[in-house]
Formats: C-alpha cells, sequence, structure tokens
C-alpha cells in the first residue's frame, strides 16, 4: 500500500481541537504507544493519536463496570458511530472530537476503517466471556483487537515506492500486532485473572499444569508456570520475527515508530522470560531510559538493517 495521499499540514481550527483532544487521550493512556508515534511526522502522529482514541473509547467500554448487555449496546452505537465516519458524514462542528479527527484522518490517508469493526467484534467476544481452547482460536480475537490495528496503522504509514514483496505488508502488519497482543496477554495475566479474564489458550495451560489459573502471587501448585511462560515467549519471538519483515518497506521515520513500539514490547518480553513469576506479582514496565534507547535505535534504522541482511541471507 504505497502512500498515495500527500498529507497537508494545514487544518482548520476545529479539526486542530479534536486532535489535540486525542493526543491528550492517547499521552494519558497509552504511554508506550505515545513514545512510539512522537517520532512521526505531524500529519501521521495526529492520525495515529486519532485511531488510537476511538480504540481506546472501544477497549474502555468493554473493561468497565457497565452490565453486559449495555457494554453490547455502548458497542453498538460505537459501532453506529464509526459507519458515519466511513460515510463521511461527520462534520468539522460534530460534538464528539474523535469522530470528527478520526474522519478527517480517513479523509487524508488510506486508513481500512473496517479493522475498526474488527476490533468491536473483539471487545464483542471479551464481553461474552470468550475462552480459547487453542492457539488457533486465541489467534482470532489477536487478529481483531491488535492485528487490525497494525493493518490500519499502515493505512497512516504507506509503504516505500518499489520495496520488495510490499504485497505482503499487510500481513506483516498483523503478524506484529498479534506479537504485541501476545506479549501484553502474558504481562497482563494475574490482572486478567482478577477481572475473571483467560486469555491463553486452554490446551496450553493444561500442558504446563497451569488450568486451575493464576489467583495470586504465585504459580498454581505443582504446575510449571516458567514453563508456560517460556513457551509462549518463543511463540511471541517468532511472531515478531516475522512481524519486523515489515520495517524494510517502510520509510525511515515510518519505521522508527514501528520499531520503536514493538521494540518495548521485546524487551518486556526478555523481562517475563528472565523472571516468569514477576508478572504474578505486578505489572512489568521499562523504565524511560530503556525506552529511549529502544527510540534512538529505531532511529538510527539498526533494525531495519538488520532485517534487510536476514531477508538477503534467507534469499541467498
Amino acid at each position: 500500500m504505497i502512500r498515495a495521499v500527500e498529507a497537508s499540514q494545514a487544518v482548520s481550527a476545529p479539526v486542530l481541537a479534536a486532535y489535540r483532544y486525542c493526543e491528550t487521550v492517547t499521552g494519558q493512556q497509552a504511554r508506550n504507544f505515545a513514545y512510539g508515534i512522537r517520532l512521526l511526522p505531524t500529519p501521521e502522529r495526529r492520525a495515529m493519536s486519532a485511531l488510537y482514541a476511538f480504540s481506546r473509547r472501544v477497549d474502555d467500554i468493554g473493561d468497565g463496570e457497565l452490565p453486559g448487555a449495555v457494554k453490547v449496546e455502548r458497542l453498538e452505537d460505537t459501532r453506529a458511530l464509526l459507519g458515519r465516519v466511513q460515510a463521511g458524514a461527520v462534520e468539522e462542528d460534530d460534538t464528539d472530537p474523535v469522530a470528527v479527527a478520526l474522519a478527517h484522518a480517513a479523509g487524508v490517508f488510506p486508513i481500512p476503517l473496517g479493522g475498526l469493526d474488527e476490533l468491536i467484534d473483539g471487545v464483542q467476544m471479551d464481553v461474552r466471556g470468550a475462552t480459547y481452547e487453542t492457539w488457533d482460536d486465541l489467534k482470532v480475537y489477536c487478529r481483531c483487537v491488535a492485528g487490525a490495528i497494525g493493518r490500519l496503522s499502515l493505512g497512516i504509514f504507506g509503504t516505500e515506492p518499489g520495496a520488495r514483496g510490499v504485497e505482503r505488508a499487510p500481513e506483516y502488519a498483523d503478524t506484529l500486532g498479534l506479537a504485541l497482543q501476545l506479549t501484553n496477554i502474558l504481562r497482563d495475566v494475574r490482572e486478567d485473572a482478577e477481572g475473571g479474564r483467560t486469555y491463553l489458550p486452554a490446551d496450553d495451560l493444561a500442558k504446563f499444569g497451569c488450568s486451575a489459573g493464576f489467583a495470586g502471587p504465585t504459580p498454581p501448585e505443582g504446575s510449571d508456570f516458567a514453563g508456560l511462560v517460556h513457551f509462549e515467549v518463543r511463540r511471541a519471538r517468532a511472531l515478531f520475527a516475522e512481524g519486523y519483515r515489515l520495517l524494510p518497506m517502510l520509510d525511515r521515520r515510518s519505521g522508527a515508530c514501528v520499531a520503536a513500539m514493538a521494540g518495548i514490547y521485546r524487551r518486556l518480553l526478555d523481562r517475563i522470560e528472565r523472571d516468569p513469576e514477576a508478572v504474578l506479582r505486578g505489572r512489568v514496565s521499562l523504565p524511560g531510559r530503556e525506552k529511549a534507547y529502544v527510540a534512538v535505535r529505531g532511529l538510527s534504522g539498526l533494525d531495519t538493517r538488520h532485517v534487510s541482511r536476514q531477508t538477503l541471507r534467507g534469499r541467498a
């Protein structure tokens, strides 16, 4: 998907205010995401903030305390709002700043907004209390809530003219989303358990004696919790390796943004691998200095060059 639209810096005051609102939401609610999109040019950064703010609204409905039936109603209301955006029926003076910003972004960039329908579908799985027997089952959920975001983001980034294998860019963006989501699932396993949710496949939990769940700061008695975590870490690493093939297809700053966001999560994965039980004791995170290092590495193009060399060796 080669960038087909030249993004203009000039926007009206109402649209600019809407973007500022979305950037505030992003900065407050998604520090890792916000850290990565700082590396983008202004039009792309604003569009990514609009995309995040809409996604955050959907996630907040799913994570809130409302009864399930009310959540379903709110999600369908949000889907109807998305339909208005897709139909070009949101005016600049609309009272919903997220809708205004998203509508403007969709007019500037070829964003496949149907991916947000998929996100709503995924959150509805949460509301229904869906569980996942196998990795193939979990992949369906991950593709809705994260893979779709990767494909939506690609609509904003575009691809470099003449990039090799560019027809597979949406696939790689989707796979990178899966890698990020599986890392999230590992990081949040205790928090999700306290909320009554289990995302890891039942087959994997049974294999490592963890079917009893994660209600406390220690693994289930007699389980091989470390084995489970290391198994899922290997799966996530394989997804990262495949998804990173996207990097050489992006321009320098878009590639830096993706490398920064993915790099933060890969380092979270390293920490989880070193101390699996840390995810049962609290939320694993990275200090600011380490995030800054990841951002500098992304801007330098080190990750992109590394992936390019690996790809060339694979073709040799």
